[in-house]
């Protein structure tokens, strides 16, 4: 029997058992979902968020819908740890891909430690929400993006649409598309986002009594900047805003938004938008170069408030109220729980380090307790080169180094491993982190340092404390220097 067709009967059988034997949920009760997920989208770059330039309109029209949040964010502050943790429920140090890559990043010659590598594939020991999705009877499908293996169907997904292991489009928006199979008859002047929102649509058309659930990861908006030339000529030709003024990720975002207006016809026309459940955010921070989070501090590869803060909002048909916001602190390893409790999976017997936002969803104005006693952590033990822009970073060389990061309430703490530096932070005067408070609230520091330090030893994350062989102090000097002079 070929594999397809044994795997789609094994899926059958599964989703006539779900029904049967009953799930957490009742088969009535079980909603689609669509899950949006964006590649370097920052914090301001949708209408509702504030853009002052890129158009839209169809995102803004959902976020009116449901739940904005307006202090959601990545576990990570680039591709693939972001990812993974996403997909895990876990943060770095669980699953140990900690960069996108092993092999360490920038000049050998600058940075005085070597890094943690980690691995470059998520472990096929940890189960994925994806997983238990799928096992609870649902349809699960992938378009996209994937970059955690060379193949996410072992990952719980019962279909794969241009997931590979490669972080970005192989070789742009515009055919030819590399290694990808299911793109390799692709149309010469065919948009790659435009097929995946193709390939969206069909998987939502498709006629299966089973619930679905749809993670569309869109490579957009990564590099390498491409947009559909009409819509390049059209915001050449528009006024430039104050915060956002570049033409070509201003098409990129107009081809997503236009693909999100398509995929919400589709399920308006198929009788399906009242009982699905439509999800979005990013991966991490913006691409520096070419948008701004303002008044955030930083962009994707920094740890600063603008690299790992997230556009994101929730509609529920019948759970959210429309045009609500919450303020609470969350975090994408908060998605796992979230999914298996909308879909009524059941939660895996492995370490989760997120919370259902469900309860979120219900009061959004009514954070439980338990919300405002948690903090969020982040921890980097590696290496990010800069690219062409580097004034909101902590050096001119890297976006980061080596480093763990504490959230506690309004309190941000910095830690940086080569020089020891503590950077503490109060976000809710200061959202900038413009204003290092660290000498003045001695006592806020240590506490908190102390805490990142406990959870540092609770996962077993891994500190760099091995010299770099190659460092060279008076070439990292000189590397400031011109790399100072050219930015100034």
């Amino acid at each position: 029997m070929p594999t397809e067709i044994f795997r789609t009967l094994c899926h059958r059988l599964l989703c006539l058992a779900a029904v049967l034997i009953g799930s957490t949920a009742t088969a009535a009760d079980r909603p689609n979902v669509l899950f949006i997920f964006l590649d370097d989208f920052g914090w301001r770059d949708a209408g509702f968020m504030g853009s002052d330039f890129y158009e839209t309109p169809h995102l803004d029209a959902l976020a009116a819908r449901g739940t904005v949040f307006t202090q959601a964010y990545s576990a990570a502050a680039n591709c693939a740890p972001a990812r993974a943790c996403l997909l895990s429920g876990q943060y770095t140090p669980r699953h140990e891909i900690f960069n996108v890559g092993t092999q360490r990043r920038g000049n050998r010659k600058h940075g005085k430690l070597m890094h943690i590598p980690g691995t470059d594939t998520l472990r096929t020991d940890i189960r994925t929400w994806a997983q238990c999705v799928d096992q609870a009877g649902y349809r699960t499908g992938t378009i996209g993006k994937w970059h955690l293996s060379d193949d996410p169907l072992p990952y719980g997904f019962d279909f794969n649409f241009a997931g590979t292991h490669s972080g970005g489009p192989p070789q742009g928006y515009y055919p030819p598309h590399g290694k990808i199979e299911e793109l390799a008859d692709a149309p010469k002047d065919e948009y790659l986002t435009n097929r995946l929102t193709d390939e969206a649509i069909g998987f939502i058309n498709q006629s299966d009594p089973a619930p679905w659930f749809l993670y569309l990861t869109h490579f957009a908006v990564h590099t390498p900047l491409q947009g559909e030339p009409d819509l390049v000529a059209k915001y050449r030709d528009k006024p430039p805003g104050e915060l956002h003024d570049h033409a070509v990720m201003a098409a990129m975002i107009e081809s997503v938004d236009t693909g999100v207006g398509r995929i919400v016809e589709a399920l308006q026309q198929s009788g399906q938008s009242d009982n699905t459940i439509i999800v979005f955010t990013s991966d991490n921070g913006g691409y520096g170069p070419a948008t701004s989070m303002s008044p955030l501090k930083g962009y994707k590869g920094t740890y600063y408030e603008g690299g790992i803060r997230e556009p994101m909002f929730v509609v529920w048909p019948g759970v959210t109220q429309p045009g609500s916001v919450c303020e609470v602190p969350v975090i994408n390893v908060d998605l796992y729980p979230t999914f298996c409790e909308m879909t009524g999976a059941e939660l895996p017997d492995q370490i989760r380090d997120g919370k259902s936002l469900v309860p979120l969803l219900k009061s959004p104005d009514a954070a439980p307790e338990s919300f405002d006693q948690r903090a969020l952590f982040w921890h980097f033990p590696a290496y990010l080169q800069s690219y062409a822009r580097t004034d909101q970073q902590r050096d001119v060389l890297y976006r980061s180094r080596p480093c763990s990061i504490i959230r506690a309430g309004k309190w941000k703490l910095h830690e940086y491993f080569e020089d020891g530096g503590l950077e503490l932070y109060d976000l809710q005067a200061d959202v900038g982190e413009s204003n290092d408070l660290s000498e003045t609230h001695p006592e806020i520091r240590d506490s908190l340092h102390q805490r990142l330090r406990q959870w540092r030893e609770s996962t077993n994350a891994p500190v760099p404390t091995e010299p770099n062989p190659n460092y060279d102090e008076a070439a990292e000097r000189q590397a400031m220097r011109k790399a100072l002079k050219k930015r100034d």
